[in-house]
């Protein structure tokens, strides 16, 4: 067994060395645990906590209606275009509006006028609201809908697809997919791709328009830690966005909403995508989580994930050799989360959390650990490594309290 001595030495020598050590105190972390499941809800940045006072207090406190003069009316484009500086898209390219479902429901219709092809593609392992979604849209639509192994995906692309829907970043084993290879083989076959991004915005390098991304969708609450149930954003490149409209036509999407006409008239580019009036106070907290990323390149964030997900790699595999790693090891075939399989993965996660380390249980049998590169430290893998070795050779995850599946993490 090696010096664990030393090695604990090393990793606190890794955080001082690390430069985006002081990123973490743009966040609010409570004392005594160690976060890893910011892949699932980021935590509060102590920017939000300020901006929302100001727009509650100064903003609709003061000024009431007022305050859409104060910037709300343009909310969308402009956390839009911080978005988009993210994710390697022209600033008119993304726009803020609704929740993931809801904007991959208007791009599924939208988009499907576009091709000839008569099915909507999409994995079997797919994040399930995504299937669910696609379920729905494609009815609407006309498709059929086409669910392969990822493995057949590809192969599976032929002069039939209408549409291809995949998550860059699997959910639950981190797996990512070669967006450029993928979408360039679906544009040969005469299909468009719709990417979901929720994994991948603010965590992997993202180049949508090098890599001929046409339409994708992503959330803001996990790695842009914009609040629970924040926002999400929807990207259409240049050249498709006066093409599509969407099947939700608003008064926001008109081309001139207080004109308040009586008929439908799309508003150029992206704004068209907008439908209802833009909810102010997660926008502020939206909004104020991007400015955790100032002057910080993502090329920056990816180094440091790597180098996370190599110490919890490698120390998990010496001291809990029985949890087995389902995430790729080669980095540029994953996302930023690492994953483990066990039978017993539930209980452990939940004795895990009772011991202040916070990662999240996938049914059946995956426990995955977020590493977000902004606030998570070299030492809190240790900690979280340590604190499970514990539980294993204790065999403490094995009591009632830990599995009772009412519980939710």
């Amino acid at each position: 067994m090696p010096d664990r001595s030393m090695i604990l030495s090393d990793v606190l020598e890794l955080d001082l060395g690390d430069p985006l050590r002081a990123i973490r105190q743009r966040f609010l972390l409570p004392e005594g645990i160690a976060y890893f499941d910011g892949h699932s809800l980021g935590p509060l940045p102590r920017l939000t906590q300020a901006k929302l006072g100001e727009v509650v207090n100064d903003q609709w406190g003061r000024q009431l209606i007022g305050g859409w003069n104060a910037g709300w009316i343009d909310a969308p484009q402009r956390v839009g275009a911080k978005i988009a500086g993210l994710i390697g898209a022209k600033p008119h390219e993304v726009i803020i509006a609704d929740s993931t479902s809801v904007n991959l429901f208007k791009l599924i219709v939208a988009a499907s006028r576009l091709s000839q092809g008569s099915a909507l593609l999409t994995e079997t392992d797919n994040f399930h609201t995504d299937r669910y979604i696609a379920s729905g849209a494609a009815e609407l639509a006309g498709l059929d809908l086409r669910i392969e192994s990822r493995e057949k995906i590809e192969d599976s692309l032929d002069s039939t697809t209408n549409l291809l829907l995949l998550t860059h970043v699997h959910y639950g084993t981190s797996e990512r997919y070669a967006m450029a290879a993928v979408t360039k083989q679906a544009r040969g076959a005469g299909a468009l791709t719709i990417w979901d991004l929720c994994h991948s915005a603010g965590a992997v390098p993202l180049q949508l328009n090098r890599d001929g991304v046409e339409l994708a969708v992503g959330c803001g609450y996990k790695y842009l830690n914009g609040g629970p149930g924040a926002p999400s954003f929807l990207y259409v490149a240049e050249h498709l966005q006066d093409r599509l409209l969407s099947p939700l036509r608003g008064w926001m999407g008109h081309a001139a909403p207080f004109d308040f006409s009586a008929d439908y008239v799309p508003a150029p580019g992206i704004d068209r995508f907008l439908a209802g009036t833009p909810p102010i106070l997660s926008f502020a907290a939206l909004e104020a989580a991007i400015e955790a990323f100032d002057d910080v390149p993502m090329q920056s964030v990816w180094e440091k994930s790597i180098a996370l997900f190599e110490l919890f790699d490698r120390l998990m595999s010496e001291r809990c050799p029985e949890l087995i790693c389902v995430t790729p090891r080669d980095a540029s075939r994953r996302g930023s989360h690492i994953a483990f399989r066990h039978p017993n993965a539930f209980a452990i996660c939940q004795a895990l959390i009772a011991e202040g380390v916070i990662g999240d249980f996938r049914a059946p049998d995956i426990i995955r650990f977020g590493l977000t590169p902004l606030y998570l430290r070299f030492e809190d893998v240790w900690s979280a490594v340590e604190s499970c070795a514990a539980i294993m050779d204790s065999r403490s995850w094995d009591q009632p309290q830990f599995n009772a599946r009412q519980k939710v993490t």
